[in-house]
């Protein structure tokens, strides 16, 4: 069953998610657990963007990214988590040759996207918190438009270089991947071929990808700690260093996992550890991403307070 394209490579036609476990109760609770995850994710992530759209204290360079970050958290999951879900309860566990493809090019082209947002999102704390006088023509509205298409085509790209290079590889035997989705260090395992190549492009990507990122993310932080470090009053530390506590950890949750998955050889990867690396920066990120900004964030606390009481008003 040959066709055109990447299948020209393959005989495989679909592919077997092993999920997590082989046992119908575990897979019960598994079920349970990611849903009641996945509906908080949902709501969470749901609920900053609402309140951003529809608050006008709120629309500011920082929100701006704030609900962009959202929108991804909330896209990420849900390329992933419904089909895990289903397949945790159903018998069937397959996924078609090109759906494996769909998931796989989304899922990186968001992860990425993601990845330079964070970059962005620590170049508007430096700019707000080193030029607060400047804040507002240095934050533009263009500029901040400008940096959310440049992460989004960056992603895009990257991320079809990615998948171009790991489904132009032969699968022509096994076609269980011992993952919950079409993860590219899963699905490189079954191909019939050498991955060394691929391996290299994965390292050279991730650092471009990861590490170029995390360093632009880290010369701001540093410029804005000395800064910190500058202003007399206690209060006036805390305030500054609370705008940035939550971004601080955000950033850390999701890229410390993404390095380990993407930046080491294919040979030292364990598919247990790589399911629960995976899971950590794709479910467990993106749920507490909006716990940890409405946690610190009294604009947002504010915001929903607002919302809530207009909507018990007009009852």
């Amino acid at each position: 069953m040959h066709s055109r394209g990447w299948k020209n490579h393959s005989s495989v036609t679909e592919f077997i998610l092993l999920g997590f476990s082989r046992s119908p109760r575990t897979n019960w609770i598994l079920f349970f657990l990611f849903l009641f995850l996945y509906l908080l994710t949902v709501l969470g992530n749901g609920l900053i963007v609402t309140l951003i759209r529809v608050d006008a204290h709120l629309h500011t360079p920082m929100y701006f990214f704030l609900s962009i970050l959202s929108l991804l958290d909330l896209s990420y999951a849900t390329t992933t988590v419904p089909q895990m879900l289903i397949h945790l309860v159903s018998d069937s566990k397959t996924i078609s040759y090109v759906g494996c493809v769909v998931q796989m090019y989304v899922f990186l082209t968001l992860g990425i996207t993601e990845t330079w947002i964070f970059a962005a999102m620590a170049y508007d704390r430096y700019v707000a918190i080193c030029y607060p006088l400047h804040y507002g023509v240095k934050m533009s509205q263009t500029l901040c438009v400008l940096l959310a298409v440049s992460s989004a085509f960056c992603g895009i790209t990257c991320a079809l270089v990615y998948t171009v290079f790991a489904m132009n590889l032969p699968y022509c035997g096994p076609n269980e991947i011992n993952h919950f989705f079409c993860e590219i260090p899963a699905v490189l395992k079954l191909a019939c071929a050498d991955t060394t190549l691929n391996d290299q492009v994965d390292f050279i990507l991730g650092f471009i990808l990861l590490l170029i990122p995390l360093s632009l993310i880290l010369a701001s932080y540093v410029r804005i700690f000395v800064a910190i470090l500058k202003i007399r009053s206690t209060q006036g530390r805390i305030k500054a260093f609370s705008t940035c506590a939550s971004h601080i950890t955000v950033v850390t949750m999701f890229c410390i996992p993404c390095m380990v998955m993407y930046m080491r050889p294919g040979s030292e990867a364990s598919p247990e550890g790589d399911k629960k690396l995976a899971l950590f920066y794709n479910v467990i990120s993106a749920f507490l991403n909006p716990i940890i900004y409405s946690l610190r964030n009294k604009d947002v606390k504010r915001a929903f307070l607002k919302l809530v009481g207009m909507s018990e008003d007009a009852q």
